[in-house]
């Protein structure tokens, strides 16, 4: 199949670490990890982190990535450094640090652009359930004109509760390329999935930090 170019408009882009707030997470570190940073001035918790990475903690090795490509923590920018440790995170089974590759592969601004990685560590994301990479899928292939499987990786990530997906299964409902019931079936699962992301629970995990990966 012919990859699409990165053009694709509204795709969901990398985990920033430097975006508001110091947090840790996006729900894959477990709570003493996260509780344990956030009571760290950001010298002592990227010691840490360091120390969590020699003895191989993957989502430490992740993190420490996300310092390395946005210079976090004192930590000079490095893109080649950010890239190795996410290739090692990845292969720990981080859907994050494969998401975050597939961003930079797609786009090609700070490391060569390179389509069919960018396609592999999407769909090995997706496979984890990373909502973002699907929606991503969907984008790309929407733009190689591959509209099956566009509306499949939408459909799917609108179930997830991605507000973009269930917009875009809407268009393509529009535009004859997706069925009422293609729509009804996204719009249901996507208020499930709403309902479900609003439960105390889930409120809790926010408050903690583990909605978004920040690492100030």
């Amino acid at each position: 199949m012919a990859r699409a170019s990165a053009s694709c408009p509204r795709f969901r882009s990398a985990r920033n670490s430097g975006k508001g707030g110091k947090a840790y997470g996006d729900g894959m570190l477990d709570r003493p990890f996260c509780r344990t940073l956030l009571q760290k001035t950001d010298s002592e918790a990227l010691a840490m982190i360091r120390k969590w990475v020699d003895a191989g903690n993957p989502m430490a090795i992740y993190n420490l990535g996300n310092l390395y490509e946005y210079g976090r923590h004192g930590l000079e920018k490095n893109v080649t450094r950010a890239v190795e440790l996410y290739e090692r995170a990845a292969d720990l089974g981080v859907s994050a640090a494969h998401f975050n590759l597939g961003v930079m592969y797609m786009m090609g601004t700070e490391v060569e652009e390179d389509m069919d990685k960018a396609f592999r560590h999407y769909e090995a994301a997706a496979m984890s359930g990373d909502v973002d990479a699907r929606f991503n899928l969907g984008c790309l292939e929407k733009n190689a004109g591959n509209n099956d499987l566009a509306l499949q990786h939408f459909l799917i990530s609108a179930k997830l509760g991605c507000d973009g997906s269930l917009s875009n299964v809407k268009r393509l409902l529009m535009a004859g390329l997706a069925t009422k019931a293609d729509y009804a079936a996204a719009l249901r699962g996507h208020q499930k999935a709403v309902e479900e992301m609003s439960s105390p629970n889930r409120a809790e995990a926010k408050a903690l930090g583990f909605a978004k990966i920040q690492l100030v």
